[in-house]
């Protein structure tokens, strides 16, 4: 499969996500509620065990991570204040729609580096992109749900909803277009998509599996990190 392929079925998972949620399907909370805590395990697996190392052997490759990891933080929780995975409900806190468009404005750096993730790995070992877009993927459709119920809750409609997390997946696709042809994305993108992935797993993900009841998200973790083995122990990775 060619790269832009990869990354668009990917970045359409975004608007697949944004999809369950505007046209209120059945069933999708528990659909969402699985693939976060099944990604958190996935992702955390593949940012330590496949994206960090590569870190480590290239210079200030460790502080480009670190850079990754704050530059995540900063534009979904310094920029937009009040972000979480998961189906908006605190409509108090959604005062205009301008809320929601922050919301986007936080998510597009966030997607960008998705797509970053995705080309640098695929430029190393194609199997090694194959591996980060499945945990690129397994966070799209519920970032993709959340961006959306924000949204609606500020006040914005269905259309225009769809239209912005359809501009965030985009960005995905920009991400993977820009980065063979940026010398410091070539040199330090898997490194900045290792801190970004390492966020969205251990900041954004799992504690939401400590806000819902019962033991299918917390063991959705644990899951996610043994299918990374299996997946792993399948791909022809060196």
């Amino acid at each position: 499969m060619s790269l832009f392929l990869l990354v668009a079925l990917v970045a359409a998972a975004n608007i697949a996500g944004a999809l369950l949620v505007t046209a209120g399907a059945a069933g999708r909370k528990s659909l969402l509620g699985f693939l976060v805590g099944f990604g958190a395990g996935f992702m955390l697996a593949v940012a330590l065990l496949e994206m960090m190392p590569p870190a480590l052997d290239a210079a200030h490759g460790m502080t480009a991570v670190l850079l990754g990891y704050l530059g995540v933080h900063f534009a979904q929780h310094t920029v937009v204040p009040h972000f979480h995975f998961g189906e908006e409900t605190h409509t108090d806190a959604m005062v205009s729609p301008s809320v929601g468009l922050m919301a986007v404005a936080g998510m597009l750096p966030h997607a960008f580096f998705d797509g970053v993730a995705i080309a640098s790995g695929y430029a190393r070992a194609e199997d090694l992109g194959l591996l980060i877009a499945l945990a690129v993927l397994l966070h799209k459709v519920p970032a993709g749900s959340a961006l959306a119920s924000i949204l609606l809750a500020s006040g914005n409609t269905r259309g225009r909803t769809v239209g912005a997390v359809a501009v965030v997946a985009a960005a995905t696709v920009l991400g993977a277009v820009v980065t063979p042809a940026s010398t410091v994305l070539e040199q330090y993108g898997l490194a900045l998509a290792a801190g970004v992935t390492l966020y969205v797993a251990a900041s954004n993900l799992i504690p939401e599996t400590h806000h819902q009841r019962g033991w299918l998200l917390p063991t959705g973790v644990f899951v996610g990190a043994l299918a990374f083995f299996l997946i792993r122990a399948l791909l022809p990775l060196g």
